[in-house]
């Protein structure tokens, strides 16, 4: 028996008015999805937060909406217009690991831009002129966001000082392989252009007393005077009579000792006491800087061959021994009042 006419427009009716509420449904959704990507977000300072590498798009979403980085309403959770705005630009592969800074009320949309763009926050970590290898180890185990171990240990002198860079999970061997490289570019650099007749016949010689003038310089201004006193030393066949070889003699690369040298210490043979060895020790004391190699293969034309500190945090320069020993009673003298002023506020 067939259907009666009159059924058919009812029912054209009613799939129409389905047709109608699933389309206004799916508009409101869709206005409210966009308004979702573009509204600023819920941050109200700058907040940092890490996308491990191999994460998922999910992952990521859930990691920024758990952070509040992204807005949490009722009708569509934010991680959803995240994972769909991503999926429907076709950029999931585009999405890069790493530490991000994001600016308060950012939204969405400016997210996925920022991971895509992979502007991640640049750390940094500064060695300063003078540490030893294993001070500078120490600082990179203590720096925030390096990973893994340094092998093997480089040899004292074979790293560069300066401030380096780097992303939230970097390995610290590649801090450590950057700053060798950069030791070697500095000497590649500053050795063609060293001064002629220098009793220095290595980079490596190089490297050694300019680690010495580092310990030895007070003073920026001084750094080259220092380093010709040295250089007229060696040409003479004097020698250095440097305290912070002593230093690292007996303290090894722990660094300072934090009190005078003995002179049972001074006089104690060792390879890196140059007041009893002739020219330079056999390795660096320290990891020097580029001022302080440019100083050793460009030192100041001085005739000075003596120097102490002249409690000022500079030296005294002295031509003949009667001046330098002048100059050293008055450190002496200086010492001495300093003592006497820790010793009456109790100080050790």
């Amino acid at each position: 028996m067939s259907q009666p006419k009159e059924d058919i427009p009812w029912l054209t009716k009613f799939l129409f008015g389905i047709f109608a509420l699933f389309l206004l449904v799916a508009t409101v959704v869709a206005v409210h999805w966009y308004d979702t990507l573009i509204e600023p977000g819920p941050l109200i300072d700058y907040k940092t937060v890490v996308i491990p590498k191999g994460a998922r798009i999910q992952q990521i979403g859930e990691r920024l909406e758990k952070a509040g980085i992204i807005k949490s309403t009722g009708m569509i959770p934010p991680k959803w217009v995240f994972v769909s705005a991503v999926r429907l630009q076709e950029v999931h592969r585009e999405m890069r690991a790493g530490e991000y800074k994001f600016r308060p009320g950012i939204s969405i949309r400016h997210v996925i831009s920022l991971l895509r763009k992979g502007q991640i926050v640049n750390r940094r970590v500064t060695i300063t002129e003078g540490m030893t290898v294993p001070q500078i180890i120490e600082t990179l185990v203590a720096a925030e966001g390096l990973e893994g171990v340094v092998f093997p240990i480089p040899k004292e002198g074979d790293l560069l000082p300066d401030t380096y860079y780097y992303a939230f999970g970097e390995s610290r061997q590649s801090i450590v392989d950057h700053m060798a490289l950069k030791m070697q570019r500095a000497l590649d650099a500053l050795w063609p252009k060293r001064a002629p007749n220098l009793p220095i016949k290595t980079k490596e010689e190089a490297v050694i007393l300019a680690s010495i003038v580092e310990k030895e310089a007070g003073l920026e201004s001084e750094r080259r005077r220092v380093a010709g006193v040295f250089i007229n030393r060696l040409k003479k066949g004097m020698r250095l009579e440097s305290d912070p070889t002593v230093v690292y003699a007996v303290n090894g690369a722990k660094g300072a000792l934090g009190r005078g040298l003995k002179k049972s210490e001074l006089r104690k043979d060792h390879p890196y006491n140059t007041y009893r060895i002739p020219g330079l020790p056999p390795g660096p004391i320290c990891s020097p800087g580029w001022a302080s190699i440019e100083a050793v293969l460009n030192p100041e034309n001085t005739q000075a061959i003596f120097f102490v500190a002249d409690g000022t945090g500079g030296h005294k320069f002295s031509k003949t021994l009667q001046e330098h020993q002048n100059a050293v009673r008055k450190w002496r003298a200086i010492e001495r009042k300093r003592k006497q002023k820790r010793l009456r506020k109790g100080a050790p």
